[in-house]
C-alpha cells in the first residue's frame, strides 16, 4: 500500500489516499474530486480547471500521467 496526497495527484488540499496501484488511487482523487466539485469548493474547481486544461493536450496529458505513476511506483510502501 502506498499513500499520496490529493495536492500530489493534482487537487487541492493535503487528504491523504492509500490504495495498491496507481489506478485504485487514481479512482480515490477522482472520487474526492467529485465530492469537492458537488461542494462548490474554490480551491478544487481552480485544480480541476488546471487539469481541464492540461488535458486539451493529449500528449501533456499523458506526459503528466506517467509521471504520477512514475512518482506513486517510486514511493516506499507503508
Amino acid at each position: 500500500m502506498k499513500t499520496m496526497s490529493c495536492k500530489q495527484l493534482g487537487g487541492a488540499c493535503e487528504k491523504l489516499f492509500s490504495a495498491n496501484t496507481f489506478n485504485e488511487i487514481s479512482a480515490l482523487s477522482q472520487s474526492h474530486g467529485k465530492e469537492m466539485y458537488e461542494d462548490a469548493d474554490e480551491k478544487h474547481l481552480q485544480a480541476m480547471s488546471e487539469m481541464s486544461e492540461l488535458m486539451k493536450d493529449s500528449n501533456k496529458m499523458q506526459s503528466w500521467f506517467e509521471s504520477k505513476e512514475q512518482e506513486f511506483n517510486s514511493l516506499p510502501e507503508d
